[in-house]
Protein backbone atom coordinates (compact mmCIF):
# COMPACT_ATOMS: atom_id res chain seq x y z
CA UNK A 1 0.00 0.00 0.00
CA UNK A 2 2.82 2.39 0.63
CA UNK A 3 4.11 2.78 -2.86
CA UNK A 4 6.72 5.45 -3.48
CA UNK A 5 6.00 8.22 -5.89
CA UNK A 6 7.06 7.65 -9.47
CA UNK A 7 10.49 9.05 -10.21
CA UNK A 8 10.59 11.08 -13.38
CA UNK A 9 13.88 11.64 -15.13
CA UNK A 10 15.13 15.19 -14.83
CA UNK A 11 14.18 17.43 -17.72
CA UNK A 12 16.89 18.18 -20.24
CA UNK A 13 17.29 21.49 -22.00
CA UNK A 14 18.97 22.58 -25.20
CA UNK A 15 22.08 24.70 -24.87
CA UNK A 16 21.45 28.32 -25.78
CA UNK A 17 25.04 28.66 -26.95
CA UNK A 18 24.54 25.72 -29.33
CA UNK A 19 21.54 27.48 -30.86
CA UNK A 20 23.51 30.72 -31.16
CA UNK A 21 26.40 28.83 -32.78
CA UNK A 22 24.12 27.23 -35.35
CA UNK A 23 22.32 30.49 -36.19
CA UNK A 24 25.57 32.47 -36.46
CA UNK A 25 27.09 29.74 -38.66
CA UNK A 26 24.11 29.78 -41.01
CA UNK A 27 24.03 33.60 -41.16
CA UNK A 28 27.74 33.63 -41.95
CA UNK A 29 27.33 30.93 -44.58
CA UNK A 30 24.59 32.78 -46.45
CA UNK A 31 26.59 36.03 -46.17
CA UNK A 32 24.14 37.93 -44.00
CA UNK A 33 26.85 38.31 -41.33
CA UNK A 34 29.97 37.59 -43.39
CA UNK A 35 32.63 38.79 -40.95
CA UNK A 36 31.28 38.33 -37.46
CA UNK A 37 29.01 35.31 -38.07
CA UNK A 38 31.69 32.64 -38.49
CA UNK A 39 33.75 33.95 -35.57
CA UNK A 40 30.68 34.04 -33.32
CA UNK A 41 29.74 30.51 -34.47
CA UNK A 42 33.16 29.14 -33.53
CA UNK A 43 33.26 30.86 -30.13
CA UNK A 44 29.69 29.93 -29.21
CA UNK A 45 30.19 26.39 -30.51
CA UNK A 46 33.19 25.77 -28.28
CA UNK A 47 31.40 27.24 -25.26
CA UNK A 48 28.35 25.05 -26.01
CA UNK A 49 30.47 21.90 -26.37
CA UNK A 50 32.08 22.60 -23.00
CA UNK A 51 28.70 23.29 -21.38
CA UNK A 52 27.21 20.08 -22.79
CA UNK A 53 30.18 18.01 -21.70
CA UNK A 54 30.09 19.37 -18.14
CA UNK A 55 26.33 18.85 -17.78
CA UNK A 56 26.56 15.03 -17.96
CA UNK A 57 23.46 14.61 -20.09
CA UNK A 58 21.34 17.41 -18.66
CA UNK A 59 22.04 19.78 -21.57
CA UNK A 60 21.57 18.75 -25.20
CA UNK A 61 22.48 20.38 -28.51
CA UNK A 62 25.77 18.72 -29.38
CA UNK A 63 24.77 18.36 -33.04
CA UNK A 64 23.82 22.01 -33.34
CA UNK A 65 27.11 23.08 -31.75
CA UNK A 66 29.07 20.81 -34.10
CA UNK A 67 27.22 22.13 -37.15
CA UNK A 68 27.86 25.72 -36.07
CA UNK A 69 31.55 24.94 -35.56
CA UNK A 70 31.87 23.33 -38.99
CA UNK A 71 30.11 26.20 -40.75
CA UNK A 72 32.18 28.74 -38.85
CA UNK A 73 35.54 27.10 -39.55
CA UNK A 74 34.70 26.52 -43.24
CA UNK A 75 33.71 30.16 -43.74
CA UNK A 76 36.81 31.42 -41.90
CA UNK A 77 39.05 29.22 -44.07
CA UNK A 78 37.25 30.30 -47.25
CA UNK A 79 37.52 33.95 -46.25
CA UNK A 80 41.25 33.63 -45.58
CA UNK A 81 41.84 31.91 -48.93
CA UNK A 82 39.91 34.56 -50.85
CA UNK A 83 41.70 37.34 -48.97
CA UNK A 84 45.09 35.84 -49.88
CA UNK A 85 44.10 35.55 -53.55
CA UNK A 86 42.91 39.16 -53.72
CA UNK A 87 45.98 40.49 -51.89
CA UNK A 88 48.28 38.61 -54.27
CA UNK A 89 46.27 39.83 -57.27
CA UNK A 90 46.34 43.41 -56.03
CA UNK A 91 50.10 43.19 -55.50
CA UNK A 92 50.45 41.92 -59.07
CA UNK A 93 52.00 38.62 -58.07
CA UNK A 94 49.22 36.62 -59.73
CA UNK A 95 46.83 37.53 -62.52
CA UNK A 96 43.13 36.93 -62.49
CA UNK A 97 42.03 36.39 -66.09
CA UNK A 98 38.37 36.56 -65.10
CA UNK A 99 38.77 39.94 -63.37
CA UNK A 100 39.20 42.07 -66.51
CA UNK A 101 37.69 40.41 -69.58
CA UNK A 102 39.36 41.45 -72.79
CA UNK A 103 42.56 42.68 -71.13
CA UNK A 104 45.43 40.27 -71.29
CA UNK A 105 49.08 40.91 -70.46
CA UNK A 106 49.96 41.00 -74.17
CA UNK A 107 47.21 43.50 -75.08
CA UNK A 108 48.58 46.27 -72.85
CA UNK A 109 50.80 47.65 -75.66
Amino acid sequence: MNQPYAQFPPATRTSTMAIISLIAGILGFVQILPGIGPVAAVIAGHIAKSEIKKSRGMVTGNGMATTGLILGYVMIALGLCLTCIFVLAFAGLITLPFAFPGITPSSNY
